[in-house]
């Protein structure tokens, strides 16, 4: 499913137009954005948990030349599924 089927599906089952269904999705998408840029957690019960995790300094291979390369330590987006939607997916 991409963007616009989810908002398509979004519009049909909370009865809205196609372009509010847009402005939701795009509302909820910059604000987990912005709180996890900022170094919260964003929790929505029984969906799961977004959060960042910090992936320590390392030394990698350029597969091509077998040179070694020194990969920088970084921050990157982490989600923990929730019991439901784990419950939900394996059915």
């Amino acid at each position: 499913m991409n963007k616009t089927e989810l908002i398509a599906k979004v519009a049909t089952a909370a009865g809205l137009s196609k372009k509010d269904s847009e402005k939701a999705l795009d509302a909820v998408v910059d604000s987990i954005t912005e709180a996890l840029a900022a170094g919260d957690k964003v929790q929505i019960v029984g969906f799961g948990i977004f959060t960042v995790k910090d992936r320590a300094p390392r030394v990698g291979r350029n597969p091509k030349t077998l040179e070694t390369i020194d990969i920088p330590a970084t921050r990157v987006p982490q989600f923990k599924a929730g019991k439901v939607l784990r419950d939900e997916v394996a059915k």
